[in-house]
Formats: C-alpha cells, sequence, structure tokens
C-alpha cells in the first residue's frame, strides 16, 4: 500500500447531499431570504470597494452595467421558472417583479391602472433603509434603477415603457423609497 493510499484510509466519508435536498418548507423560506440577502450584500460590498478605488461616478456606472445584464438574466430565468413567453403583458411583469430576488428582502406594493398600466413602490429598501440606519445619506440609485427595471420589464415584453416617478436622489415620498410606472 501506498502512503497516499494509507493516508486515504483515515478520512472517512460524511453525508454531502445538499441542505436544500432534506430542508423543509420553511427551512428553504429562509434559506431564500438569506440567499437574497447575501446577493444584496455582495452588490453592495462591490460597490463600496469599486467607490472606495474609483470614486462614486465610476462606480454607479460600472453598477449601471451590472445591473443591465443581471436584470436580463434574472426576467429570463424567472420567465422560464414560470412558464412565461416574451410579450405577456403587465401581468406577466408583476409575476416575474413577485418572483426577483428583491421581493424575498424588501417590502413593495403593486397596484394596476386596467390592462395598461402597473405600478411599482418600494416601501422598504434594504439598502436604503440600512443607510438611514448608519446615518449615510441615501444611495442615489436612480440611474441604475432606470436601467434596472427597463431592462427587466422589457426582457418580459418589449412593448413596455417604464417611468421612474420617484427615486433618490429625489427626496423620498411618505410611505416608500421609490416609484415606477410600466405601461403598455
Amino acid at each position: 500500500m501506498t502512503e497516499l493510499q494509507e493516508q486515504a484510509l483515515d478520512w472517512t466519508e460524511i453525508d454531502s447531499t445538499p441542505a436544500r435536498d432534506t430542508a423543509d418548507r420553511d427551512e428553504l423560506k429562509q434559506a431564500l431570504a438569506d440567499a437574497s440577502k447575501l446577493w444584496l450584500a455582495h452588490d453592495g460590498l462591490w460597490f463600496l470597494a469599486w467607490e472606495k478605488r474609483h470614486g462614486i461616478d465610476e462606480a454607479i456606472e460600472g453598477d449601471t452595467e451590472a445591473w443591465a445584464t443581471f436584470a436580463m438574466l434574472e426576467a429570463r430565468r424567472i420567465m422560464a421558472r414560470l412558464g412565461l413567453k416574451p410579450g405577456g403583458g403587465l401581468k406577466a411583469l408583476a409575476a416575474c417583479l413577485k418572483n426577483r430576488l428583491y421581493a424575498n428582502i424588501c417590502r413593495f406594493t403593486l397596484h394596476a391602472r386596467g390592462d395598461t398600466e402597473l405600478k411599482i413602490r418600494m416601501v422598504d429598501c434594504r439598502v436604503q433603509d440600512a443607510r438611514r440606519r448608519k446615518e449615510l445619506p441615501p444611495f442615489p440609485c436612480k440611474s441604475v434603477g432606470i436601467v434596472e427595471f427597463t431592462t427587466f420589464a422589457t426582457t418580459v415584453d418589449s412593448r413596455i415603457d417604464v417611468e421612474c416617478v420617484q427615486c433618490p436622489p429625489d427626496d423620498p415620498t411618505p410611505g416608500g423609497w421609490c416609484e415606477w410606472i410600466f405601461r403598455l
């Protein structure tokens, strides 16, 4: 027997079944919330590191580029999971918005006006709420949000137009951080 074979005898294999395969419904919901928080934390840490090296303007520019790609990928994956095809209108968009990673960690409301308008209002935003707790000014996310929401919405249905009603650096209005209207 070789030395390598002898060393292998010292190791005992243990169960490596992924937790998702043995978790119950509540554990899976908590794992999804935790994964969503970690995803957003990574986004924030990347941004802060880039801002420290290159300044806020260049960090926002890079963030915008990343969100343009991510929003398209996220919309496509959600649509595939829900069995939706492109061109499903505002009902498809509403279903997709409720399945975004943000939906697991931020509170928002959706309102429809007939079949031609859908409004989302971000009531609690983890990014802005964290900055408020740290006594920092709101993150000026409007330029990033315009690209993110437009890309996400037009991936679901290319006919959708997006209007930003209010988003930082705009002053928040009572009851929410930002508000967007999608029109068909």
